[in-house]
């Protein structure tokens, strides 16, 4: 489940007071206080937003003595009292103020003020492309000069001996000492000083005689990195054998190195061939060898990056990791070494932002990835600004959920974008269909799906109350279903006189189905029966409406129509659709 950041607003005066309140609107969690600076003091290391609801300058003066750096500061944004400006003060990017600007500013039907360079000039932030990667800044202080190099240029020279997809002004070269950033867990390259990305991904193997300190282990780690030419900073995790996970000086290096510990029994060990065996490791452990099979193991590799190397009382290993997942840990430590990805499908509803509901916004702001089709990844496109996004047209559904599967199995939250309701007609079923057939996978995601206003809802409520009693509802989209299917699905709604919801009812392949659908419902109804026909409900170019069946195909009906067919006792009244549930019966008694 997604978490939303915690957020405070301060106020100063009634009309602030009244505005902080409205926006509980869009953050329901929304910690509400009088300004003071003793509640901002304590504030600043508590929340990660900070919205203060005054003049910029009682700000600036406020938070200026707080200020540490841009990876710890919170969020501020500064909004005047009738919300018409909402201004991104501090930790733009990282803290995500920009963003937050962004929805705050659309909420209150106001204007963002973003200041920073890169948003500013349309470029992506190198920082916040880097968190989205999982990649490590090595050199903070490099960060400014390669962003303005980015702003001044339009382009960025970019090394990686990993494969990814770079946003758009990165320029991938081969050559390291023509790069701007290098993505290596390589230590150094060249003499050019260029930004230097770190993936985490090399597993260290670790086999150390008992009471071996966490100093004499970290520095033996070093010196073989440094030997070797790596980066500490692209360890991911330590593996070792199953006795020595618990040796205090192991525990203590990666928990001070913020390192997972992969563990493995001497058979799991022993079944690795191709590695430098020790009698004296055999006879002590029961393993032929400890580091070099547990570095392959917990990397899921087949060669070493660094083979067994015995420095004082440590032995360090070292693989790099292939694939998505690393295997052989214990259930608690795969959990904390495989990417957390998941994926959540989430319904937009009609697409209007109000439409949607308030948890469905929380995770796609803070989805990494947005993936869907065009049309409704445009209606949502205030609210996915800096966003990795993969977009595709109708009818490519499968392609979308494959790459969401696949970005989720890499480490990535993924919205999978869905109009109405994602398990009405939509991308649910087909998500869950895709992931039954990548059983094999060794943990595959978890899914979330969260509900949004479906099209018969809206288009209800727009011709009144017509499904206040049962329904079926049908799509005549015949592309997945064959047609006489459909017609038997119809004729059997008709004559159980349910009130019937038409799904895609017509498009250029298939113009006559609505007419044959039609011919069947009148076998079992009047002609005078209520039909609406809503278009692009709660849009801005919605169209709304009420006839019957007699003269429902005299008006337009397309692919983003939605037609509702009253039952038998459907009546029309104060132009409103509404078929009774019974309830007149109480009004007599």
């Amino acid at each position: 489940m997604v978490t939303g950041n915690s957020v405070a607003a301060f106020y100063v005066t009634d009309k602030g007071s009244l505005l902080a309140h409205g926006i509980k609107g869009l953050y329901p969690d929304l910690t509400i206080m009088k300004f003071t600076k003793g509640a901002v003091r304590k504030a600043w290391s508590e929340e990660k937003v900070l919205i203060f609801i005054m003049a910029a300058g009682i700000v600036v003066r406020t938070v200026s003595p707080l200020l540490k750096d841009k990876k710890s500061d919170p969020a501020v944004i500064v909004l005047d009292e009738k919300g018409r400006y909402a201004i991104s003060l501090v930790s733009g990017h990282l803290g995500g103020a920009n963003e937050k600007a962004e929805e705050i500013a659309h909420f209150l039907g106001g204007k963002a003020i973003i200041t920073t360079a890169s948003d500013v000039n349309g470029v992506p932030a190198i920082d916040l492309f880097a968190r989205a990667h999982a990649l490590s800044i090595d050199d903070w202080k490099l960060l400014p000069r390669i962003g303005t190099r980015f702003i001044n240029k339009g382009r960025l020279n970019v090394y990686a001996d990993i494969e990814m997809r770079l946003p758009a002004g990165f320029v991938k070269v081969s050559d390291p000492a023509s790069a701007d950033i290098l993505i290596t867990n390589r230590r150094s390259l060249g003499p050019r000083r260029g930004l230097y990305l770190r993936p985490r991904n090399i597993v260290v193997g670790i086999g150390c005689n008992r009471g071996t300190s966490a100093e004499e282990i970290g520095n033996a780690v070093r010196k073989a990195f440094d030997e070797h030419n790596l980066s500490f900073s692209s360890i991911r995790a330590l593996a070792t054998i199953d006795r020595k996970a618990d040796e205090g000086g192991v525990k203590m290096f990666a928990r001070k190195s913020s390192l997972s510990i992969l563990s493995f029994c001497p058979e799991e060990l022993n079944g690795v061939a191709g590695i430098s065996e020790s009698e004296a490791a055999f006879r002590a452990t029961g393993a032929k060898a400890v580091a070099e099979p547990a570095a392959l193991l917990g990397a899921r590799a087949e060669r070493l990056l660094v083979e067994k190397q015995k420095i004082g009382n440590v032995t360090v290993a070292a693989a790099e990791i292939r694939g998505h997942a690393v295997r052989g840990a214990r259930r608690e430590e795969q959990d904390n070494l495989t990417p957390t990805g998941r994926i959540y499908v989430v319904g937009t509803g009609p697409g209007n932002i109000e439409h949607i509901t308030p948890y469905a916004q929380r995770v796609i702001r803070e989805s990494d990835v947005i993936v869907g089709y065009s049309t409704y990844v445009k209606l949502i496109r205030k609210m996915i600004i800096g966003k990795e996004v993969f977009e595709t047209g109708m009818t490519q559904e499968i392609d979308r959920c494959r790459k969401a599967v696949e970005l989720a199995l890499g480490g990535k939250s993924v919205a999978v974008i869905s109009g109405g309701d994602p398990g009405i007609y939509a991308m649910a079923g087909l998500v869950f269909q895709l992931l039954k057939e990548e059983g094999r996978e060794p943990r595959l995601p978890p899914v979330e799906v969260i509900p949004g206003i479906s099209a018969l809802n809206a288009c209800a409520a727009k011709l009144g109350a017509p499904l206040m009693h049962d329904f079926a509802s049908i799509s005549l989209s015949d592309r997945l279903t064959p047609w006489k299917v459909i017609e038997k699905r119809i004729d059997a709604a008709a004559t159980a006189d349910f009130v019937i919801v038409l799904y895609n009812p017509k498009s250029k392949g298939r113009a006559g189905h609505i007419n044959k659908v039609r011919k069947i419902i009148l076998r079992h109804r009047l002609p005078n029966t209520p039909v609406g026909i809503v278009k692009g409900a709660m849009r801005e170019d919605e169209k709304i409406i009420i006839t019957d069946l007699n003269k429902m195909l005299d008006y337009d009906i397309d692919m983003r129509t939605t037609v509702i067919v009253g039952n038998s006792r459907t009546f029309l009244w104060n132009d409103r659709m509404i078929t009774p549930r019974g309830y007149e019966k109480k009004f007599k008694t």
